[in-house]
């Protein structure tokens, strides 16, 4: 029995050429690091980030001089463009009239009345969706600089928040709509989502917001993420990571892969190595990684560091080693294929993978209508 309840049921918004909601693929997003006005830089790190997998990418947009190299970005890109927004109409509505695909406001806080409805009309007319993002740290009340103390559930506090904005944009017609409620801590991330997931049907965004390092934010991210995405619910996700944003993008594919919610694609696994080990596991693991970094045909590959449990444990790869004291054997599934010396047990498997992939994709290519 599988660990994923049914997908929860949402409307479809659109976001440039793809589309979000509960009848399509959970999408994989991060957000660039550095300045959008250098639109040569953001061009490269956007390059980049697709070229890693990155579906959507989300750019700031603190000043009017952001904003207006929103449209040369966009003419460079093949992905679509989200442009973060806080308290400003008026960048709101010159992100839309650049072009972007989607834009990050929070219609509550981003001007009078009257603006609020020509960022709505705008966005409107020119097919662009609008993410409401509420962050449990910007709900609290403040004084100047300093965060006042309040009684209300900051459950309940980002939950009642994400309504006024959904409300705001329903009392205008508008409902091409994604929601996100982010925290730092993984209790609140849940039952926010799914305390919200019960009162409406639009996409949910996922993530875990100011979770740190590499280490501290995937297992925070992870763990929220898996809870809720077990549940049904997420339509969109992004880990926030202080580090490259490469990572990020990296490591949400991995996660809805090995959830069962991605094909899996190249999966190089390893046992953790231990005193029955009689060669370098960690090193050959490397190794293994790097001669194989450029495949990306759903391949399992396992690398085991002893013959006692190695293959047993590999029986479920498609590909894998197991290695002894100056050899190792390649084995295909449970049928173990050659005997390989040490020094040259890294070439010797990839060229066994290499041709499990052409056997793969020829007889893929055998089955295909003429």
């Amino acid at each position: 029995m599988g660990i994923l309840q049914p997908r929860r049921k949402t409307r479809s918004v659109r976001v440039g050429e793809l589309a979000l909601g509960s009848e399509h693929p959970i999408r994989v997003q991060t957000m660039t690091k550095g300045d959008t006005a250098d639109v040569l830089k953001t061009f490269d790190e956007i390059v980049g980030l697709e070229a890693t997998g990155a579906e959507l990418v989300r750019v700031s947009v603190p000043s009017m001089k952001q904003a207006q190299a929103l449209g040369e970005i966009k003419r460079r890109i093949s992905i679509p463009l989200v442009a973060d927004i806080h308290f400003s109409a008026p960048l709101a509505l010159e992100a839309i009239a650049q072009g972007v695909d989607k834009v990050r406001i929070n219609p509550g806080n981003i001007g009078r009345p009257d603006e609020v409805e020509r960022v709505v009309r705008a966005a409107r007319d020119r097919g662009v969706a609008i993410r409401i993002g509420v962050n449990s740290g910007s709900i609290r009340p403040r004084h100047g600089l300093s965060v006042k103390d309040q009684a209300d559930d900051l459950v309940e506090l980002s939950v009642r928040e994400a309504l006024r904005h959904i409300e705001i944009l329903e009392s205008q017609g508008f409902y091409d709509t994604v929601i996100s409620i982010k925290a730092h801590t993984i209790d609140l991330t849940v039952e926010a989502n799914r305390r919200l997931a019960r009162l409406c049907d639009y996409p949910l965004h996922l993530g875990v917001t100011h979770a740190g390092s590499l280490l501290p934010a995937t297992v925070k991210s992870a763990a929220a993420m898996t809870l809720l995405l077990a549940e049904g619910i997420g339509d969109t996700i992004r880990l926030s990571i202080t580090g490259d944003n490469r990572d990020e993008v990296k490591i949400g594919h991995m996660l809805l892969e090995h959830l069962g919610l991605r094909q899996k694609g190249f999966d190089v696994y390893a046992c953790p190595s231990c005193g029955r080990a009689e060669v370098d596991l960690i090193g050959l693991n490397a190794a293994v990684e790097e001669a194989t970094k450029d495949l990306d045909y759903p391949c399992r590959v396992a690398v085991m560091g002893c013959i006692v449990n190695g293959p047993g444990e590999a029986a479920d790869a498609d590909v894998s080693i197991s290695a002894g004291r100056g050899f190792g054997f390649i084995y295909r599934g449970k049928q173990m294929i050659r005997k390989v010396d040490e020094k040259d047990l890294v070439r010797e498997l990839r060229r066994e993978i290499d041709a499990w992939i052409a056997e793969r994709r020829t007889a893929a290519e055998a089955v295909l209508p003429e």
